[in-house]
């Protein structure tokens, strides 16, 4: 017998949804699973996969929320046989080391880790790629560093390009940059350290962003793939995250 662990965000949709599931299934302990089945939003699908990550099961996605791009179809008809054909995925995460001046956390991002100024201030940061400084001085609202799976995400709100599932590479993204003006970023091997410093944190403090995870006042942060780390995502023949990222990059080089 299959066995699934649901979590439902708690949304009417994914509410309603629960009932229904409820009737039909048995909610197994994650541990004792086979599956984590998530039921929400992009949002909350990032939250689940870092709280339920160290049981080492795939994750299934449900859409109940707006766009769902790491979720799949609102619909549990037939979930056992969707989840034995469905395709899986494997990604690595961002590892983040964020230093204040008097802390020192270390944090996981599916997507992407942000750098933002929390002030009226603009944000003064210097990027390094290992041991060579890539910017200076970058004078803007911040910057974001992303994986594939998140390229499609916030990224491609700021105009940061879109990475293939299986490129291999990271991507550093200026947000609202006034100098240098035209910088447009750049795409690094995922098997490069990044470094960014605040130059200035007193005067232009910073706060850090993985994923929905917010600290503030930021001294620096260190990130780098999580290769070690592996969290498998399952997606219906016709839902393929590799297909949705092949499709926003059709789109935005129309």
């Amino acid at each position: 017998m299959i066995k699934i662990h649901f979590v439902f965000d708690k949304t009417n949709k994914s509410q309603k949804l629960k009932k229904l599931i409820v009737k039909k299934y048995r909610n197994f302990p994650p541990n004792k699973s086979d599956f984590i089945v998530v039921a929400g939003g992009d949002g909350f699908m990032l939250n689940s996969l870092k709280k339920y990550f160290k049981f080492k099961k795939p994750f299934y996605g449900i859409n109940c929320g707006t766009f769902g791009f790491l979720m799949n179809k609102y619909s549990y008809d037939n979930l056992e046989k969707k989840l034995f054909k469905s395709k899986k995925i494997t990604i690595n995460p961002l590892e983040v080391i964020a230093k204040t001046e008097k802390t020192k956390k270390k944090l996981i991002a599916i997507n992407e880790v942000s750098l933002f100024r929390q002030s009226r201030q603009t944000a003064s940061l210097r990027l390094k790629v290992e041991k060579n400084i890539i910017i200076k001085k970058l004078i803007g609202d911040g910057v974001l560093i992303c994986t594939p799976a998140g390229s499609t995400a916030y990224n491609l709100s700021v105009h940061g390009p879109i990475l293939s599932l299986n490129s291999g590479k990271l991507a550093i993204t200026p947000i609202s940059p006034f100098r240098p003006r035209r910088w447009k970023g750049r795409v690094i091997s995922n098997k490069l350290k990044i470094n960014v410093s605040n130059l200035d944190s007193i005067k232009r403090p910073v706060a850090a962003v993985a994923d929905n995870f917010e600290i503030r006042n930021i001294r620096s942060l260190i990130v780098k793939t999580n290769n070690k780390l592996k969290i498998n995502l399952l997606y219906d023949k016709d839902r393929s995250l590799v297909k949705k990222i092949k499709i926003e990059q059709v789109r935005k080089n129309t």
